[in-house]
This record gives structure tokens, C-alpha cells and sequence, in this order.
């Protein structure tokens, strides 16, 4: 699926008064396997250096720094929506696969996304993730990317854990053939957000094809190995996996529109942060791509500082107000979860809507989030 811009529309919220993403409803709880997959993986980090254990369960949300477990309220805070293993449960059962087969699927996608963030908050320098400190923020750069690398490593080890028995050896090394070359997506993806920030000609295109990979390639991985884990066709699998790609890419989309005009105590971030650390999100570079003559060159001037201020943070956001740029974006982010609803139309045509029920909840609910 290629990604791209689609002139602005209205489309209304199909669960607006929902303000926070929830997993959908299911037969299923599926964060106690889960949660079982997760901890079995981080006991092969205890050893002689028992740092690094620490480490990682301070960034899951089970411990604070002294070791002391978090309290129930701050750990699920923590912790995360866990979008990206939910899928992986939901995509498996949708194929009418027994979806806890995919507890350890899930898990490996959940301790890799978490190596990822452990690395983008150091080259981001972000001191803040999810309403308390990061990891290189409490014990260092290097001692954070030790961190990330165990998780990576852990999420290879779990992902083999899959029963034997109901997903064949040959089918198992396809899926972790697919989960590296997944990776790379995603680190060419972080390649291209970096670069970015040196660039002045950034577009709206070449955006939706960085966060393609840094974003997307793994809720499309999510999606289609969880179906195959269940036992679908190869067709059917594809077919979910273009569902995930494009409900990645509103994912992210919406992370763009909360990461200019979301609440401070809903996202975890402060307001206007995207802007202050001059990030070109997708409305930024919608922005950089509509205006002209002096504002253009003062929004370019910003853009080239070391850092926005106050007074520069002011003049941007009165400027994507001028250009409505808020509704633009968030027609995008409702673009592409159109997209993903009509994926499952095609893959579950003809099928019981009880079959994809669950996974047509997740866009629901994801479309009209706010943190």
C-alpha cells in the first residue's frame, strides 16, 4: 500500500466519546499471557549484572529505580496501550486460530517495540516517556542502549518459544525471517527521521514513507503474523497485514495531531513539545508546504534554530490555525483508517462480521484516542 496525502474531508469520530484507547472486546484477556511471555523473557536477563534486568522492568512499568514494584495504577500507565501484541492475539483469533498460540508472537513484538523506544529516547533525547523518566535519563546513553540491545535479543529468543506442535518449524522461520527484515524497516524508518531534521525540503510524501517503516511495518507484522499463526492462507494474511500498515500509519498520524494540540495530562508529553523540538511531524510539513513569502521564511528560520521558544512556539501554532492544519491532519488520520476498514471488508467478505468484529473495534477506538 503506498501512502499518501488525500484532500481534506470531514469524517466524524465512529466512537467519540471515547477519550482513551482501550483494547476491544473479546472472549479473551490477553494481557495475563502476555504479561506471562514478558516476565518468563526478562528472567534470562538476571546474571552477574543485574543492572540490566532492572533496566528493563523499570521501562515495562514493573519496578521503579530502587526495585520496589510499581503500584498497580502508575504500572499500567506505563506500560502502555500494547496496540501491537493485542493485534497479534485479535488477528490470530479472527482466522479462527486459538489466539492464545500467539502469546509468544505477541510478546516478541511487544519486548522489540520496547527496544526501540529505550533507543529513540536517547537520539531523541527525550527525558520523559509515559509520565516518568527514561532510561538513559537515570542510568546513562550507554547503559540505555545495553538495555535496548538485550531487548532485541529477547524478543528473537521469545518469538522461537511458539508451540512446535501448531506452527511447523519451516512456518517459524519464515516468521522470524520476517521479523528482522521488519526491524530493518523500522531502523531505515529512524534513519530517515533523523536525517529529516537536517533537511529544509522535507514533504508530506517523503514523511508517510519514513513513518511506513519506523511505524507502520510493525503493526503490519502484527497483523500478518498473527494470522499466520493462526493458520490463514497467505492471501489472508497479506490482506491483514495491508489492515495493519494502514492502521499504523493513522496511528502515528494521530500521535502528530496529540503531539501538538493533546493534553499535557492525557499524553504524558508536554503540550507543543513536537514543536519545540522542531520535529516535522506531519503538520508541521503540511504547514512548511502551504505557506509563503515572509511567513515562510520566519517558519524556515524557526525550523533551522537550535530550539523554538516560547514566543516562537506561540507564532507557529497560531499559523496552523491560520491554515487549518489541524483539521487537514486529522482528515489524513481518518483516511487511513478508512483504508484499514475497508481491508477487512475485502479479506472477510462473506465471512460472519463477528469474525473481524474485534479487530473493526480497534479502529474505532484508535481513530478517536486522545493520548
Amino acid at each position: 500500500m503506498e501512502a499518501r496525502l488525500t484532500p481534506s474531508v470531514h469524517v466524524p469520530s465512529p466512537d467519540g466519546d471515547d477519550d482513551i484507547y482501550t483494547a476491544p472486546r473479546t472472549n479473551h484477556d490477553f494481557n495475563p499471557p502476555l504479561e506471562r511471555e514478558l516476565r518468563q523473557s526478562i528472567e534470562d536477563l538476571e546474571g552477574n549484572a543485574p543492572m540490566l534486568a532492572r533496566m528493563a522492568r523499570f521501562h515495562l512499568g514493573w519496578i521503579e529505580t530502587n526495585g520496589e514494584p510499581t503500584a498497580e495504577d502508575v504500572r499500567q500507565s506505563v506500560q502502555g496501550k500494547r496496540i501491537r501484541p493485542h493485534l497479534a492475539f485479535l488477528s490470530c483469533s479472527a482466522v479462527g486460530g486459538d489466539p492464545m498460540r500467539a502469546a509468544p508472537l505477541a510478546a516478541a513484538i511487544e519486548l522489540l517495540h520496547n527496544f526501540t523506544l529505550i533507543h529513540d529516547d536517547i537520539q531523541d533525547r527525550s527525558p520523559n516517556r509515559r509520565h516518568r523518566a527514561t532510561v538513559w535519563r537515570i542510568w546513562g546513553d550507554a547503559q540505555a542502549i545495553n538495555a535496548g540491545d538485550a531487548l532485541f535479543a529477547l524478543a528473537q529468543r521469545t518469538l522461537l518459544r511458539t508451540d512446535p506442535a501448531h506452527v511447523p518449524p519451516e512456518t517459524l522461520i519464515r516468521l522470524l525471517d520476517a521479523f528482522n527484515r521488519m526491524t530493518i524497516e523500522i531502523v531505515r524508518g529512524q534513519v530517515l527521521d533523523l536525517e529529516f531534521e537536517g533537511r529544509a525540503n522535507v514533504t508530506p510524501s517523503d514523511y508517510l514513507t519514513m513513518i511506513g517503516g519506523k511505524t507502520a511495518a510493525i503493526v503490519r507484522y502484527a497483523a500478518w503474523a498473527g494470522a499466520i499463526v493462526g493458520g490463514a492462507s497467505d492471501a489472508t494474511a497479506e490482506g491483514l497485514g495491508e489492515f495493519g500498515e494502514a492502521l499504523g500509519l493513522g496511528f502515528q498520524l494521530r500521535d502528530d495531531v496529540l503531539g501538538i494540540w493533546g493534553a499535557d495530562q492525557e499524553t504524558g508529553k508536554d503540550q507543543t513539545d513536537d514543536i519545540r523540538r522542531r520535529k516535522k511531524s506531519l503538520p508541521i510539513l503540511m504547514l512548511l508546504d502551504r505557506v509563503q513569502g515572509e511567513e515562510a521564511e520566519r517558519l524556515q528560520e524557526r525550523y533551522r534554530s537550535d530550539a523554538i521558544d516560547e514566543t516562537g512556539v506561540a507564532e507557529i501554532r497560531r499559523l496552523l490555525e491560520t491554515h487549518g492544519i489541524h483539521s487537514d491532519a486529522t482528515s489524513q488520520v481518518a483516511h487511513y483508517h478508512r483504508i484499514a476498514t475497508e481491508s477487512l471488508q475485502h479479506v472477510f467478505g462473506g465471512r460472519p462480521e463477528s469474525d473481524s468484529a474485534a479487530l473493526r473495534q480497534m479502529v474505532a477506538r484508535l481513530d478517536a484516542r486522545r493520548s
